[in-house]
């Protein structure tokens, strides 16, 4: 007598990351508009209705997919602030670099909001990151005050306009020459510096070396 195979319940939860990753292959393979919920549902073996129940429409699986690449980012960002066997330099810099993220499915997903008609989740995702990230940072630079590194009086405030500077600076990085790349880094790290009460040259030589590791 042949076994009755089981059906695997999974959680909610489960379902949906299972979803966000099979969306997340299929926009790197195919683009965010040409990968459909068909091709979604078809690739994971579920029905319609089970798709709908978690996501109302592939803009809201988009949604989805950034809030969990901005989530961790920011765990990235927070586990580097913590290794204190690295510089506060190094830490502070790839820390901000962390949120950078870039790379298979990424670049499809960030094609796609910085697309006007989706304005308001490119939004939605910086002040995300601002109020994940700068309680971090701002943990940061009260560590480089205590040891004579920065000079910063309002580390908060300090840490919010890096935060801003560094998202805007090098939000779409994949769109500049390496030589464009590197004057933006060389220019945060000049006003960075001066925005911290930290001797020149200070932060260049840590900025430098990410971002050329990140212009490759």
């Amino acid at each position: 007598m042949k076994e009755k195979s089981m059906r695997v319940v999974k959680s909610a939860q489960e379902r949906k990351n299972e979803i966000l990753d099979v969306a997340e292959q299929l926009f790197e393979e195919k683009g965010f508009d040409n990968a459909s919920t068909n091709d979604i549902i078809n690739r994971i073996g579920i029905a319609r209705g089970t798709l709908y129940h978690h996501f109302a429409s592939k803009e809201e699986i988009l949604d989805a997919i950034v809030e969990r690449m901005t989530r961790e980012g920011i765990s990235k960002a927070s586990l580097i602030v913590k290794e204190r066997s690295i510089p506060i330099c190094e830490r502070l810099t790839a820390a901000i670099m962390a949120l950078n993220i870039k790379g298979g499915a990424a670049s499809e997903v960030f094609d796609q909001i910085h697309r006007p008609q989706n304005a308001l989740l490119h939004q939605k995702m910086q002040e995300r990151l601002l109020e994940g990230v700068v309680p971090i940072i701002e943990g940061l630079i009260r560590e480089g005050n205590e040891t004579g590194l920065f000079d910063s009086e309002y580390p908060k405030e300090a840490a919010e306009m890096i935060m801003i500077y560094s998202s805007v600076a090098f939000d779409e990085l994949t769109n500049l020459s390496n030589e464009d790349i590197l004057k933006k880094g060389q220019a945060f790290a000049y006003h960075a510096e001066k925005l911290l009460g930290a001797k020149e040259n200070t932060l260049k030589d840590a900025i430098m070396n990410i971002i050329t590791s990140q212009s490759r």
